[in-house]
């Protein structure tokens, strides 16, 4: 068993000390209601609704203060948490989020690598590489918003035994229906758990939502208010739902341009 928590916040911009202070205290209080994996809404730390100038004044590199700020939380409180920020790398700017083990320690980072509309003026995308993260408490996976609408790499992930896949995200009111749509579908498909936490305000449809391997949504906070959706979950449950649907057993292990085969 495991607790999870979708931090679904507003953040201010483009203040990232206000910023802070907000997610320490949701972190702290997910923490004390029992959490053990804490995540929160892409681009948490900046606002994702800022200007390029504005994206590269407080952007931070993949060891900057913002992670050791993490880090330090992480340690002291014995979660694991996955915060997203403007990662600024040789003169690109990533969307980024963290993972960081109980431990204190950096599991890794994943990069945003489809980006959205007007996503692609400020940002490089990522490479088309998915990981899985092994924390204390299970397998993790990481798809930025726009990364889990495509089928393939939520495939990848459950293809290195993923038992949950979190799912930051900025997602809009007008895409409100595929919000619904496709977490259940990526947890059906791929028979492990999703976490998709969204923010609110400023045109984004909240409704963080927590499924089941079968597809179930299991719970689901607020279309407009900040929450803290905290779900246990049995880890085993994808070992059952994948004995009763063999997708995984059953799905071609190579993929090549003329379609699948086996070798």
């Amino acid at each position: 068993m495991v607790t999870v928590a979708a931090i679904q916040m507003k953040s201010n911009r483009p203040n990232v000390n206000q910023n802070r202070i907000a997610m320490e205290k949701k972190i702290r209080e997910a923490s004390a209601a029992g959490a053990q994996i804490i995540c929160f809404p892409e681009l948490s730390y900046s606002s994702y609704h800022l200007t390029t100038e504005q994206f590269f004044a407080i952007a931070e590199p993949s060891n900057g203060n913002f992670v050791q700020w993490l880090q330090a939380l992480a340690k002291e409180l014995n979660v694991v948490i996955v915060g997203s920020f403007p990662e600024i790398k040789s003169g690109n700017l990533f969307i980024s989020a963290v993972v960081i083990n109980r431990s204190g320690t950096v599991l890794g980072l994943h990069r945003k690598s489809f980006l959205w509309g007007k996503e692609r003026e400020t940002f490089t995308a990522g490479p088309y590489m998915y990981r899985v993260f092994q924390t204390d408490f299970c397998k993790i996976g990481v798809l930025i918003c726009y990364d889990i609408e495509f089928a393939e790499p939520a495939r990848l992930l459950a293809l290195q035994g993923v038992d949950l896949i979190l799912a930051p995200s900025v997602w809009s009111k007008e895409a409100e229906i595929r919000w619904d749509v496709q977490l259940p579908a990526r947890a059906l498909d791929n028979t492990c758990f999703i976490l998709g936490v969204n923010t609110v305000g400023e045109g984004a449809c909240g409704k963080s939502k927590l499924v089941h391997p079968t597809g179930k949504v299991l719970a689901e906070a607020s279309k407009s208010n900040e929450d803290i959706l905290k779900v246990p979950i049995d880890i085993s449950e994808c070992t059952k739902a994948r004995k009763q649907i063999p997708y995984l057993d059953d799905f071609p292990k190579k993929l090549t341009p003329g379609g699948y085969t086996e070798n």
